[in-house]
């Protein structure tokens, strides 16, 4: 009785082992993370799966006699092998699930503080908040919009949101514009002057859901949207920005040209040993499709195929694609922003701003035009009804909306 317990015992354990072994490979397959350690696992788990194969086919076959062998293996050395390598699944699964929870849980916190980071950034440069950073005239507004006016309806990019908050400051008439679309009553038909980010921001001007927008230039997939919907999108430009690639600030390189960066986002070159750094992976951090950096970045790779970054590569919000740079990966890793996200909004020490072919992204080299990647900004809009926009739009273009522009931190065209 003891004998046949024990027995169906270690049958259990092999029936367990083989789910361990189904569970994490398909874990590994489902989860489609191409990094360094989930494919080092999987290839280590593939061959334990084969051991597994061949060791419990060689027990069986030689337990019940299936094939008759000139030297029969021991009962011994049958059940130490299965105990082995059974047990080698066992434990190495249990590793991959620790390891792959906490990094899923890793995941969420960082994009927890990606969200916190915007909105502490966001509530700083509200139009009328106490204490805010949005810049003001040092004369009386020539354009002034009352409660009875119909205001345009503003929404933009979050790098832009200092810009048309300052805009807002001056014209608009007191009062709490929260930048938070969930926190906005959208069915009173009132004043707005959010900050849903460049992707959301085109959908909704789109959609007619807001009369401005503030961003770079649409993607391909925005213009196709708005042709399906018979939409013309009309860019006004009203200033210029530099687009930087930055790294940890214990990098040691502090200088790429256009080329080498491209061959880095291409997957041509891989380590930061080729341009004089420490013998380490180099990890290409990218933003989200339709992102206004992500658009600048397709602009800037042109024809040069880019390499599909990895689920913890990708970032939904710039603060989080700086906050990881600067804190989680140390020198490994290459971002990109703009330069007074990047400087002012971020306001992050742990990064230094690279030099592209020689050229350092300030003020002055922008202004100059001798830095490389210079991006126009626009005020976006798509035949808004709202006969106060083309007003609106005229001011900004004027000294007083230029100058707002230049003491924000950027360069107004």
């Amino acid at each position: 009785m003891k004998k046949k317990a024990l027995k169906a015992l270690f049958y259990i354990y092999l029936v367990i082992g083989a789910f361990f072994m189904w569970y994490t490979l398909t874990e590994w397959g489902y989860s489609g993370k191409k990094t360094f350690f989930y494919e080092n696992f999987y290839e280590a788990q593939s061959f334990l799966l084969y051991a597994y194969l061949v060791v419990v086919v060689i027990f069986f076959i030689t337990r019940f006699d299936f094939i008759k062998l000139p030297k029969p293996l021991k009962s011994k050395i049958r059940y130490t092998a299965c105990y082995a390598v059974t047990g080698a699944i066992i434990i190495t699964s249990c590793a991959f699930s620790a390891i792959s929870s906490y990094r899923q849980q890793e995941m969420w916190r960082t994009e927890r503080l990606e969200v916190i980071s915007q909105d502490i950034g966001l509530n700083s440069y509200m139009p009328f908040g106490e204490n805010t950073k949005a810049v003001s005239l040092n004369e009386k507004s020539a354009l002034q919009f009352t409660n009875d006016d119909q205001l345009p309806r503003l929404d933009g990019a979050t790098a832009f949101y200092p810009v048309y908050s300052a805009f807002a400051r001056a014209v608009y008439p007191t009062a709490h514009y929260t930048p938070y679309i969930y926190l906005t009553d959208l069915s009173s038909g009132g004043a707005t002057v959010l900050c849903t980010t460049t992707p959301t921001a085109y959908e909704r001007l789109i959609n007619g859901e807001t009369d401005i927008i503030f961003t770079f230039g649409a993607s391909k997939e925005h213009l196709k949207s708005a042709e399906e919907k018979g939409v013309k999108l009309n860019f006004t430009p009203i200033g210029k920005e530099a687009f930087v690639f930055f790294v940890n600030s214990e990098n040691s390189v502090n200088s790429l040209t256009s080329e080498e960066i491209r061959q880095i986002y291409s997957g041509q070159i891989t380590n930061w040993s080729e341009f004089g750094g420490f013998d380490k992976e180099i990890r290409a951090y990218q933003r989200e499709v339709n992102s206004g950096s992500q658009t600048a970045f397709i602009d800037f790779m042109g024809d040069t195929p880019i390499i599909e970054p990895a689920t913890d590569e990708l970032f939904h919000e710039m603060f989080g694609i700086i906050n990881e740079t600067a804190y989680r990966n140390h020198d490994h890793a290459i971002g990109y922003s703009f330069r007074f996200f990047a400087t002012e909004m971020a306001d992050n020490d742990k990064i230094t701003l690279l030099e592209i072919d020689g050229i350092s992204p300030t003020r002055e080299n922008i202004e100059n035009g001798t830095y490389p990647l210079i991006f126009n900004f626009y005020a976006v809009t798509a035949g808004s009804e709202n006969p106060n926009v083309e007003l609106f739009i005229d001011w900004i273009q004027s000294e007083q909306g230029r100058y707002l522009i230049e003491k924000t931190g950027y360069t107004a065209y």
